[in-house]
């Protein structure tokens, strides 16, 4: 198997989201690619398409389909040959899937926290405040830190949400940092400690699949795939699978790589905050079971209602 080459004449076309994030997101994958290459610009092409997920601003996506709303799409461009790669923020891509599609690279992981917008912490919301947020994680670590704050959901681009914080449609809403970087946002809002807020899973990575049956690109891409990360990600992934958790489940996660090590942290919580469950795992890089004990560790302390949440 050679790695294929890519000219002006039979570019890269690499898929993603109109939106403007997602669109510095997969100009970013496109430069990795350019530099590791040594590509003319016009060797790699974007082709941006509209979601479901960005249609549909009027609702949760966990009540009209979940992360799918925001990959089918690109699924379907790649099925169709449209596209040769997608580029997903890793937070947006839906845990199982199908056998037809396979992740082969991701970048370097940008900072995973939170940050809140609109006030400089969360002890200085005033009582009662109405916090943005369509999260059920974010909702549900809110309510654990402050039951008597509301959670009421946003929908929208950074920008849009940014606005209506500003317009006093809520006192506050959460984004995550790495967004607010990769638009230039850098001093918009207050980070968050993990210790306060955990992230989701894959929060602050940017990842790249194609046709598993392109096996090609898979070589390909190998030089730009940010190993740590990739490692890190996949865990708190296998952490995902192994709750069994749906688009309503409030779960956090996050992975860092040693040496030959992977320490993974998860937390699950009642979706009003009143039940939360921390932990942590240390494992081999090699022990596949890792993020799964430490999925039965936390549901073997939780009670039934909270367990119901995650296991069917």
């Amino acid at each position: 198997m050679t790695v294929p080459e890519f000219t002006s004449h039979t570019p890269l076309r690499i898929g993603t989201r109109r939106s403007p994030l997602a669109l510095a997101q997969a100009e970013m994958a496109a430069a990795a690619i350019r530099d590791a290459y040594g590509l003319a610009q016009e060797a790699v092409v974007l082709v941006p398409m509209l979601s479901s997920g960005d249609k549909i601003q009027d609702r949760p996506l966990a009540e009209i389909g979940g992360k799918a709303l925001w990959t089918k799409e690109l699924e379907r461009a790649l099925i169709e040959d449209e596209i040769d790669i997608a580029v997903h923020s890793m937070k947006d891509v839906e845990t199982v899937r199908s056998p037809l599609f396979v992740l082969s690279a991701m970048l370097p992981r940008a900072d995973v926290r939170d940050r809140l917008i609109g006030v400089a912490s969360i002890d200085a919301l005033p009582l009662h405040a109405k916090i943005g947020t369509s999260s059920p994680r974010r909702a549900a670590q809110l309510k654990a830190l402050r039951p008597d704050l509301v959670t009421v959901p946003i929908r929208g681009n950074v920008a849009t949400r940014m606005a209506q914080v500003e317009a006093g449609e809520f006192d506050a809403t959460l984004l995550a940092a790495a967004g607010l970087d990769r638009l230039g946002q850098t001093d918009i809002g207050a980070s968050l400690p993990l210790e306060t807020m955990l992230p989701a899973a894959a929060q602050g990575a940017i990842g790249i699949d194609h046709l598993a049956e392109r096996t090609e690109l898979a070589l390909f891409l190998k030089a730009v795939n940010h190993e740590a990360t990739f490692l890190a990600v996949m865990a708190e992934r296998a952490f995902l699978e192994a709750l069994e958790g749906n688009c309503h489940s409030p779960v956090a996660a996050h992975a860092t790589c040693g040496e030959d090590t992977i320490l993974l942290r998860g937390e699950i919580l009642a979706e009003d905050g009143s039940e939360r469950h921390s932990g942590a795992l240390e494992y081999s890089m090699d022990d596949r079971d890792g993020p799964a004990r430490l999925a039965a560790d936390l549901l073997g302390q939780s009670s039934d209602r909270l367990r119901h949440l995650f296991t069917p």
